[in-house]
This record gives structure tokens, C-alpha cells and sequence, in this order.
């Protein structure tokens, strides 16, 4: 188990973390959102162990985590970090990085490994490509399937599909994850995206002035959201008289008391997003066809 125990950082003045504590099961899938600059990558990297801490702990299983005053090397060897620039060799081919660190003693174990792993990040037909001519998604890629090459015990994520293509993210969640999951490698992921967690995640932490908002399960968080914060990363919200109503649970009725006047209608694919004007304030809705702007309307809540 990973644990964090009142953790707190700054530089110099400026508080980034405070008070932060958490524990994170073997083999769990664990994420942090938060907005910009709320200190997502900042407690990566101090699990990874950049650096000290200002206050607090933390230990996987009974080994502590410590940071540059205490190790030459940062970063333990049981655990891996991909942040957001990534550690690659450019000269040499895509097949060669995923296996830079994986031994030479036993090659063909070394080549079937390197297989493994270019099934999981999808890039078996680049396995000979240089890394130079590789694009910024396909990089990144490499830079995963580096990091899970000697199987560490925790995998580190920094926005991990950031620079990947939306046709390539959703087949690359699912490889990834399930992979991580039956190998049984903790993965905590700090992330901006609700798809990287709704399907995936088992439990979350939102970060929020410097502190944990809210630690739950995604399921219970969206369902239950607490805040107009935690609604914004899961969908479309509305505030009805104090409530924050997701917009799928608005619906056209024959005749309610929510009187409303269409303004505008956005193409969604398979919906649209109807915005209307609702005792003076914006309202947003799901519905099956467009509808015309200044067409009154009465809409109900679906619970």
C-alpha cells in the first residue's frame, strides 16, 4: 500500500500542497484531477521522490519515499514516472527504447517482451521507426510502454494521453488499463479528463486550494458531485435553484414550471446541446433534434 501522511510542499513562500493524505491499494488504478495549477504533476513528482518534502511522509509498503537530500538518484527503482516531456533516444528505433533497460542476457525473452508491449500501446507496425520521426502521440506511447518494460510496482501518469489522437485515446485506454490491471501495477494518473477515469479509475481525489476537495469513488463523485468544480469535469451542468443538475437530466416536458425560451442549439453528433434562457439565466439540455431559437419551451427534471 502506498502512503501519504500529511504531506505538504511550497516553493520558497508559495504553498502548492497542504495537509495532503491519501492511501493507495496494490494494484490499484487511483487518479487526481484538479484545474490548472492545482498541484496535479507537483504531487507525482513528489511521490516520485524530486523533491523533499516540506512536511509529512510516504511509504510504499514499509520503505520511505524520500527526495534529493537523501538519494544521489531520485526516483525508487520500484517505481516508474512519465511526465509530460518525454525521456526517449531519438536516433534509435521505437523496438530499441521499449527495450533500453530490459537485459541482453536472455534475448529472445528480451524480444518477446518487447512485443508485449508494442501490442499495448498500439505501435507494432513502428516497432523499426526511429524515434525522431515518430509524432508527439506516438512518442508518448513509447515513453508508457518504456516505463512498464521491467514491470515496476507503481506506474506514475502525467496527463498520459494528452498528444494522443481522440481516434487512438479510447483503444489505448482500455489496452493500458487492462494490462496494468492484470499485471497487477498500481497506476495513479493525474489527468484533466473524465474518460482516462469514469471507466477505469477506483477511487479519485480532486485537488482545490492547495488541499484534497473531495476523495471518492468516480461513480459516487458523479452521481453526487459536491460542488460546481467536480460537475465542470464530468459533463455540462446547470445550477437550478442551488442544485447542480447535470444537463442529460433535463428533459422537455408538455408543461412543467420551468418556462423557458430557446437561444441557442449546438450539433453534438448524436444530440444536441440546447441552450435556453430560464428566468434570465442560461439553462442547458440534451435533446434527440435541433430546436429553433425563440421556440418557448417547458422542460423537467429527471432524477
Amino acid at each position: 500500500m502506498l502512503q501519504v501522511k500529511n504531506i505538504s510542499f511550497r516553493y520558497k513562500t508559495q504553498p502548492v500542497l497542504n495537509n495532503i493524505s491519501f492511501n493507495v491499494k496494490e494494484g490499484e488504478h487511483f487518479s487526481i484531477i484538479g484545474e490548472s495549477g492545482s498541484g496535479k504533476s507537483t504531487l507525482l513528482k513528489l511521490l516520485y521522490g524530486t523533491y523533499d518534502l516540506s512536511e509529512g511522509q510516504i511509504f510504499w509498503k514499509k520503505k520511505q519515499i524520500l527526495g534529493p537530500k537523501y538519494n544521489l538518484i531520485i526516483g525508487p527503482e520500484f517505481m516508474k514516472y512519465v511526465a509530460q516531456e518525454f525521456d526517449l533516444m531519438p536516433f534509435t528505433t521505437v523496438a530499441e527504447n521499449i527495450g533500453e533497460f530490459l537485459s541482453n542476457f536472455y534475448p529472445e525473452e528480451k524480444q518477446i517482451r518487447i512485443k508485449e508491449l508494442l501490442a499495448v500501446v498500439e505501435l507494432n507496425d513502428f516497432a523499426n521507426t526511429k524515434v525522431k520521426l515518430l509524432s508527439g502521440g506516438q512518442k508518448q506511447r513509447v515513453a508508457i510502454a518504456k516505463s512498464i518494460a521491467k514491470q515496476p510496482e507503481i506506474l506514475l501518469l502525467d496527463e498520459p494521453f494528452s498528444h494522443i489522437d481522440n481516434f487512438k485515446k479510447q483503444s489505448l485506454r482500455r489496452s493500458l488499463f487492462k494490462y496494468l490491471k492484470e499485471k497487477k501495477i498500481t497506476c495513479i494518473l493525474a489527468t484533466h479528463d473524465k474518460d482516462d477515469v469514469l471507466s477505469f479509475s477506483d477511487h479519485m481525489i480532486v485537488l482545490h486550494d492547495n488541499k484534497i476537495m473531495a476523495s471518492e469513488t468516480p461513480k459516487s463523485l458523479y452521481k453526487n458531485p459536491k460542488n460546481k468544480l467536480i460537475a465542470s469535469f464530468f459533463n455540462e451542468f446547470n445550477d437550478v435553484n442551488g442544485d447542480i443538475i447535470y444537463a442529460n437530466h433535463i428533459k422537455l416536458t408538455e408543461k412543467s414550471k420551468l418556462k423557458a425560451i430557446v437561444k441557442e442549439c449546438y450539433y453534438k453528433g448524436h444530440y444536441f446541446l440546447i441552450e435556453a434562457d430560464l428566468n434570465g439565466k442560461s439553462i442547458f439540455f440534451e435533446h434527440d433534434t435541433d430546436i429553433k431559437k425563440s421556440t418557448i419551451i417547458f422542460l423537467e427534471i429527471i432524477t
